[in-house]
């Protein structure tokens, strides 16, 4: 609640220069309260030590006196200047000491200078007989009254009269806030300090208060700042308190930590342990192996490049063994591994490791069909050598061998097969086909030409000319005369009149020839052409070839064999030196009639 304007006051509304009622007359006529009773004071009241604030001169704190009995104080006013908000408030920086707080009942100190001046100005003496306080002869004097809705039992000395409402008296802020300071100590000191720097910035005016009922009031920026101090206060020390209770517990349950965070590990490691056992299991099967030497029979082929593991993995299929592991680990331990050659194997299934190499390495475990062709064997004799040595049909070799196709006779052979099937020893396995194993002999001629460097546009002639050489000649020494001999011939333009060629023609075999033989008109005859005959007539080996390519110089048109047993043959440059030679071998003839 608010008090009515005093008159002449200076509030917001008021008019400067009007008078109005007096300021007895006006606190007169506020509501009045009977004080509760309250036992008698002692005799002396010993101020309550509290921390002084720090003032404003002329400025009413706010915090400190929400309950400031205004209608007390203007009993007590004086004359104050219009524009005095200077004036210091009784008992603040006039003594270090400020007086104790009065005796109930006791008469009221002075009115303050400065604030209060502005509430009412009269005279020293108003016309009516009121003294220079505004009071008149029926003014009764001011009880002090505690605050309403208080808790503090007032005395029965300050009761009122009925009806007045009469707010507690309240000291002056010196007597009420200040204590006797201890001047022996640091925390004088402090207050005084305090006592000068920190003051309200807001308080510029020296308002009233505005007064609550029921006890309540505006707090001022002090009080604010000291209540937040001490709930920060009493908040650190709560927080400090509720710290101090967790820290125990935390370095008691440390040790369980410890050997919680130890057993999680552990457990995390183990399952990653059996985890990754798993998986390897999964991915990779522990090693099984059989026992023993096996039952039954089967065909396990070994390819070409293969590595143990191949190999191993190549028998695991055909369940030979158990798993790839313990074979290479026992085809580790021996070298002789290294040396597995391609091919078809008969095995035994459900062998142990070991037994399935010891296998392997045995020579006659390898199933194949290894044929050899002689140098200077024609396609025919070729193809009948093929068919003994592998058990296939003639039928199926001679089909095969009228196909360039299905040989792989290169466009450079003129599709005469002749003189292409290289002589070599072929290993073929049981499933070869006989496409396959002509496949295999002209892919060897065409590799032999390659390496000899021979162009493909001179081929066909090397390989007939080497076949002639082949047929007519038995040492590498005269196979290199007898090319010789052909490229003199070749180079004038005479007949080769080679008895291999009319045999050919007339396919015949022998080392001897007859008048019609020779009169056969084929173009291999070569008594009969003049040049080279279209084709190969044999399988020239790789001497022949060499000797094609490097001939031993000399001047020879002529040779002959005088003795086909030890294959002696003679060279001549004349018609006369040739027949001579002849002579010899007709005699060997006479002396080998059969």
């Amino acid at each position: 609640m608010t008090f009515p304007t005093p008159p002449g006051g200076r509030g917001r509304h008021s008019e400067p220069g009007t008078g109005g009622q007096s300021l007895s007359a006006w606190a007169a006529g506020l509501p009045r309260q009977d004080a509760p009773v309250r036992p008698a004071p002692a005799t002396s009241v010993t101020p309550v030590p509290a921390t002084p604030p720090r003032r404003r001169a002329g400025v009413i704190d706010r915090e400190i006196a929400p309950d400031f009995p205004i209608a007390d104080y203007a009993r007590h006013a004086g004359t104050g200047g219009e524009d005095d908000r200077t004036g210091r408030m009784p008992g603040l920086g006039d003594t270090p000491v400020p007086p104790p707080p009065p005796v109930p009942g006791a008469p009221l100190p002075p009115r303050p200078q400065g604030t209060w001046s502005r509430l009412q100005r009269r005279g020293d003496v108003a016309p009516d007989g009121r003294g220079p306080d505004g009071r008149g002869p029926d003014d009764e004097a001011t009880v002090a009254q505690p605050v309403v809705g208080s808790t503090q039992a007032p005395d029965d000395d300050d009761a009122t009269a009925p009806g007045e409402a009469v707010r507690a008296a309240v000291p002056p802020p010196a007597a009420r806030e200040y204590a006797a300071p201890d001047t022996s100590s640091d925390v004088a000191s402090d207050v005084a300090h305090d006592a000068a720097s920190d003051v309200p910035e807001d308080d510029h005016t020296g308002g009233l208060e505005v007064i609550v009922e029921g006890g309540g009031h505006r707090r001022g920026r002090r009080a604010r700042r000291a209540a937040a101090h001490d709930d920060h206060h009493t908040d650190h020390h709560a927080d400090h308190d509720e710290h101090a209770d967790d820290v125990a517990p935390r370095k008691r349950r440390r040790p369980i930590a410890i050997v919680l965070s130890l057993v999680v590990l552990a457990a995390l490691v183990g399952g990653i342990v059996l985890g990754g056992r798993a998986l390897i299991d999964l991915v990779n099967p522990a090693d099984e192996d059989y026992t023993g030497q096996g039952t039954g029979s089967v065909q396990v082929r070994v390819s070409d490049g293969d590595t143990l593991s191949d190999i191993g993995r190549t028998l695991a299929e055909a369940d030979v063994i158990a798993s790839v592991g313990p074979f290479v680990t026992a085809a580790e331990a021996q070298p002789a591994a290294m040396g597995i050659q391609p091919g078809v194997y008969g095995m035994r299934q459900q062998m142990s490791g070991a037994a399935a190499l010891d296998l392997l390495l045995d020579p006659a475990t390898r199933l194949f069909s290894r044929v050899t062709i002689p140098e200077g064997f024609t396609v025919t004799r070729v193809l009948e050598r093929l068919a003994e040595g592998t058990d296939t049909p003639i039928e199926q070799l001679n089909a095969a061998a009228v196909d360039p196709a299905a040989t792989g006779l290169p466009a450079y052979a003129n599709g005469l097969l002749e003189g292409w099937l290289f002589p070599a020893t072929y290993d073929f396995e049981p499933e070869t086909t006989p496409a396959q194993m002509l496949q295999q002999m002209v892919s060897r001629t065409v590799q032999t030409l390659d390496d000899l460097g021979v162009p493909e546009g001179e081929r066909l002639g090397v390989v007939t000319r080497a076949s002639l050489v082949q047929a007519e000649a038995a040492s590498p020494e005269d196979m290199a005369m007898v090319a010789q001999v052909l490229d003199n011939r070749l180079a004038i333009g005479m007949k080769l009149q080679l008895d291999t060629t009319v045999n050919y023609a007339s396919g015949k075999s022998g080392i001897t020839t007859t008048a019609e033989d020779r009169a056969n008109p084929s173009p291999y005859n070569t008594y009969f052409t003049t040049g080279l005959p279209p084709g190969a007539i044999s399988n020239p080996g790789e001497d022949a070839l060499r000797a094609v390519l490097n001939p031993t110089p000399g001047d020879w048109l002529y040779f002959v064999v005088v003795n086909p047993d030890s294959g002696e043959t003679r060279f001549a440059v004349t018609a006369e030196e040739h027949q001579a030679n002849v002579l010899l071998f007709q005699q060997w003839l006479r002396e080998n009639p059969s």
